[in-house]
């Protein structure tokens, strides 16, 4: 006989297996990955909606995002439901589309890329590494603490975006909500700029995902700061900078973990003329594989947070029989 799992047991299961494929394998291949469907699709709806009054332009922004998610969303639901009829083997089924909603492998691969760039000398290398794999801000003119900055900051912020609030929605609504989270999450690194029609196109964007990271970011900022003590860094500094500096971001979110990290590693991480977390000196390439090792640290405290507050909510809604 088949070996049955109740609900709660197969959403585990599958998540641990998702998370054990990313580590070993990491992102498919750009042509077969759906976030780069995802982001196709969002071109597509730029290309044709980004025109007209501001009224306008907000209204196609919030078309294209919403209409994209449910897409998104319909498509998780269909991939759900056939690994259902599957039976046990329709877990690895599940397993593989939501490893395709997380990035924790290729998040750290980039990072380790910069700073062998910046080890090497090759700063022109790292300038392009970064804002190719990390940033979307300009990188040709960064000097090796700027580029070094942006690395540890992106690093720290996509712990949110990559792993805990996929994680965190999956386990709250399986893969319909981990894929809607994903596209929100993708407009608003597409869309969400404060400039030229995207200043009214993308503010839809950025306000969902606002919305949808806002305790994921929490999650990760704090995790971060347990990160950090188990990883032998400056917990009380992250916990210090956190408290002090994680409102000092244009985003409501992102400041959390940057600030946490930025304290962890005694640094100053600055993006010129928009935030600058910390206190310390500038960042070197060294400082960057300290930071990948509190994020791989925090993100096995994150994803234990997220399971046990998944189980908890089970136990006590789960009916009186």
């Amino acid at each position: 006989m088949p070996v049955v799992l109740n609900p709660e047991i197969s959403r585990l299961f599958v998540l641990v297996l998702a998370l054990a494929i990313d580590l070993v394998f990491g992102d498919p291949p750009n042509r077969y990955h759906p976030v780069t469907w995802i982001g196709r699709l969002l071109g597509a709806g730029q290309r044709w909606l980004c025109r007209g009054s501001p009224a306008r332009l907000l209204a196609g922004g919030a078309v294209v995002a919403i209409g994209v998610a449910g897409l998104a969303g319909a498509a998780g639901a269909l991939v759900s439901a056939v690994a259902a009829g599957l039976g046990t083997a329709g877990l690895l089924l599940d397993a593989l589309a939501l490893t395709c909603l997380l990035s924790l492998r290729d998040l750290i691969g980039a990072a380790r890329s910069v700073a062998r760039d910046l080890d090497r000398g090759d700063l022109p290398a790292a300038r392009r590494a970064v804002g190719y794999h990390l940033v979307s801000r300009p990188t040709a003119a960064l000097d090796e603490s700027q580029v070094a900055s942006a690395a540890i900051e992106s690093v720290a912020e996509n712990l949110t975006d990559s792993l805990v609030a996929p994680v965190c929605f999956f386990l709250a609504g399986g893969l319909v909500w981990a894929a809607v989270y994903r596209v929100i999450n993708t407009a608003d690194s597409m869309l969400g700029f404060r400039r030229g029609q995207l200043e009214y196109f993308g503010k839809s964007s950025a306000r969902l995902d606002d919305l949808l990271s806002f305790i994921p970011a929490r999650i990760a900022g704090l995790s971060l700061v347990a990160g950090a003590a188990l990883a032998g860094e400056r917990a009380g500094g992250a916990l210090a900078v956190l408290r002090r500096d994680r409102r000092r971001t244009q985003s409501p979110n992102s400041g959390w973990p940057m600030a946490a990290m930025a304290g962890a590693l005694g640094v100053v991480l600055e993006k010129p003329a928009v935030h600058r977390l910390g206190v310390g000196a500038s960042p070197l390439a060294t400082d960057i594989e300290r930071a990948v090792r509190v994020v791989g640290v925090a993100a096995a405290v994150s994803v234990v947070l997220a399971v046990a507050a998944f189980v908890a909510g089970v136990t006590v809604l789960r009916p009186v029989r």
